[in-house]
Parts: structure tokens; C-alpha cells; sequence
């Protein structure tokens, strides 16, 4: 099967609750992802659903792309993959019933063709149109990050597509790149 990396999202259609995680533990995530350091590393999640509470909440609630938030049907979904691809924190969103966790994907993996790929963003290292190294892409993990765009989580397209058969139109799916040539990326897989 031809390998495909993608950026998953909360989908826009549809009603549901999405998740807004505070302040200062969101700070600590994009400081962590962009250096790496220990001292960085967030220990815990707070988040705050969306505010109306009759809308159901959603199973991959969160639009940031390097700080993913999965429902427990999604991690059962995932499984194994996600334990390999980094460490999942406990989402507090002062519910007690609500099993979220954020996956702090901790591996960075060095597979990103630079010369066919367009120039990373100086701002934020954001790459609009990725091109990889088919044998260095890490197919066993669910997701993983670049060197080039820490700040961004890239999804293996086994796992995309379990969320996706899970998920239906609450997902929306970016393909990134793909080694199948007749399916065509995402013009802005980053954009809002």
C-alpha cells in the first residue's frame, strides 16, 4: 500500500463541541515542540469546551495542529500507535466523566525531502507543500513531527483513515503527500 501523510482537524461542518486548551498550558506545548527541552515538557492539559453544552462533543476536538486531543474511541481506535508515537496527557476540562487526552507526539523524524518541498515559513517553520523520503517515513506510527516543522503533527495514513472510518464527516482530512501520484494534496494543508 502506497505510504500518504496527513494533517487531521476538527471538521467545520457539523455541530460539534471543540476544545479550547488554556492559556498557559497551550503556551507550554508550543514552547516544548519547538525546543524539545525537558523543562518545557508539559506535565498536564486544562481545556474548556465550546460554549454550547447541548451540541455533543466532539472525538477529535481540537484544531491546533501540533497538539492533538483524542477521544477515548479514538485512542482505543489507534491503540498501540499512539503509545509509540509519543506520550498522552490527561485533557482536565473540570468534567469529570470526559476521558480526553492530548498526544504529545515526542518523535521527530528526519524524512522530509527539502529540495522538493516548498521553504519552511519563517514565522512559525510552517512547509505548505511537504514531499517525503518514501524509506524514512516512520509507517509504524500512528503520527510523528519533522525536524523542519516541529510544530506540527503529521498523521500516517493508516491511522487517518481508522479515525476516519471511526469519525465520518467529524474529521477533516489534508493530505499532505502521498507516494500514489494520482492522489493530489491538499493545496494548504495548514490553512485555516
Amino acid at each position: 500500500m502506497p505510504l500518504a501523510v496527513h494533517r487531521l482537524l476538527p471538521s467545520l461542518i457539523g455541530e460539534r463541541r471543540l476544545l479550547n486548551i488554556d492559556d498557559i498550558p497551550f503556551r507550554r506545548i508550543v514552547r516544548w515542540l519547538r525546543t524539545g527541552a525537558e523543562v518545557d515538557r508539559p506535565t498536564e492539559v486544562t481545556a474548556q469546551w465550546s460554549d454550547d453544552p447541548e451540541e455533543t462533543k466532539a472525538e477529535f476536538p481540537c484544531s491546533d495542529p501540533g497538539a492533538p486531543v483524542l477521544g477515548p474511541e479514538a485512542v482505543a481506535a489507534l491503540g498501540g500507535g499512539l503509545a509509540a508515537a509519543g506520550t498522552l496527557l490527561p485533557v482536565h476540562t473540570g468534567e469529570a466523566k470526559d476521558m480526553y487526552v492530548l498526544l504529545l507526539v515526542e518523535q521527530v523524524v528526519d524524512c522530509l525531502d527539502q529540495r522538493r518541498s516548498s521553504r519552511p515559513r519563517k514565522r512559525n517553520g510552517e512547509i505548505k507543500q511537504a514531499v517525503f523520503h518514501p524509506e524514512a517515513v516512520p509507517a509504524d506510527l500512528a503520527a510523528f513531527r519533522i525536524p523542519e516543522f516541529r510544530g506540527a503533527v503529521f498523521w500516517n495514513d493508516w491511522a487517518a483513515r481508522r479515525l476516519l472510518e471511526l469519525l465520518g464527516d467529524d474529521l477533516e482530512d489534508r493530505l499532505c503527500w502521498s507516494e500514489d501520484r494520482s492522489r493530489r494534496p491538499h493545496p494548504d494543508p495548514w490553512a485555516f
